[in-house]
């Protein structure tokens, strides 16, 4: 997909949240069609989403010595991320992500 339609429809997607109007009298109003902004809105979200996490598991054998974590920092794609400190409400992650 060319890169003019992505910003194309990502715009229209956030104009249509910010309106508060429905989609369907958001697309009536300028002459789309429901579904297309249904289709984009699912392709923009899947496009953010994090796709897997490749982890290594260590051997627990004999611990290792382990120092405080201070800061969890979880990088997304464009540039955007998560910065966990001491403290940070492990509950809110989700609503985060």
């Amino acid at each position: 997909m060319r890169t003019e339609e992505w910003a194309k429809w990502r715009r229209l997607v956030s104009e249509q949240i910010a309106s508060g109007q429905s989609v369907a009298v958001f697309c009536r109003d300028r002459g789309l069609r429901d579904w297309q902004l249904y289709e984009w809105q699912k392709r923009l979200r899947e496009a953010e989403a994090v796709k897997s996490v490749s982890m290594e598991l260590a051997d627990t054998s004999e611990p290792a010595p382990v120092a405080p974590i201070r800061v969890i920092e979880i990088r997304r794609p464009r540039g955007r991320s998560l910065v966990a400190e001491p403290g940070f409400d492990a509950g809110h992650r989700q609503t985060i992500l």
